[in-house]
């Protein structure tokens, strides 16, 4: 995408560790990636409940809610996809920008825009979670009643999902709860913060 040269960037006078000092934590992107119906949101709404419990500033970013609003124009081609995954990505770069853990629970279909994604969230600021439930199982469970629908372009059938080739950490939900697995999650965040020291003066 061409720069716009009419655009100048405004620095401020508060930066990103001074943000992270004021909430005693460091910002961070958990990205939720998986096929309908395979669990994703179910266990980011459950692991937002556990790191408010535990006094982390975090929020989530999910699919159809954004959807709902500041994607509402776009559509399920690959460009429409791809168009929605940049918007969520810069977005997610902001909140982690301002000292938030983002969880964004987003199908999030093709590697390149995960990787998108991974590069706006900056280095060691971004867990990719692979909720690996297989299209049998989701088409079978159907929450949101998509699959008795005869939806184009839809992933997994008839448009493709590239699986994450190294992802932080895989989920199972044939056979474990989402509590479990959104546990997990949890330990693997306390990983990252324990490793990130933020600094008080």
């Amino acid at each position: 995408m061409k720069k716009n040269e009419n655009i100048i960037w405004q620095e401020g006078k508060v930066d990103y560790e001074e943000r992270c000092r004021l909430l005693g934590q460091r910002g961070l992107v958990v990205w939720f990636t998986g096929l309908s119906g395979s669990g994703k949101s179910t266990i980011a709404v459950e692991l937002e409940k556990m790191l408010v419990q535990e006094g982390q500033a975090c929020y989530l970013l999910d699919g159809d809610n954004i959807r709902s609003g500041i994607n509402s124009d776009l559509g399920f081609s690959e460009e429409d996809r791809n168009e929605n995954i940049r918007r969520i990505a810069e977005i997610a770069a902001l909140f982690r920008d301002a000292g938030i853990i983002t969880l964004v629970s987003f199908i999030s279909p093709f590697r390149e825009m995960r990787e998108f994604a991974r590069k706006k969230a900056g280095v060691g600021s971004f867990i990719e979670v692979y909720v690996s439930t297989d299209f049998a199982t989701c088409k079978e469970r159907d929450p949101k009643g998509l699959y008795k629908k005869e939806i184009r372009d839809f992933t997994g059938k008839d448009s493709p999902y590239e699986k994450p080739l190294h992802p932080e950490l895989v989920l199972d939900t044939v056979n474990h709860s989402p509590e479990e697995c959104a546990g997990k999650v949890l330990q693997e965040i306390k990983k990252y913060l324990a490793n990130v020291e933020v600094h008080h003066d």
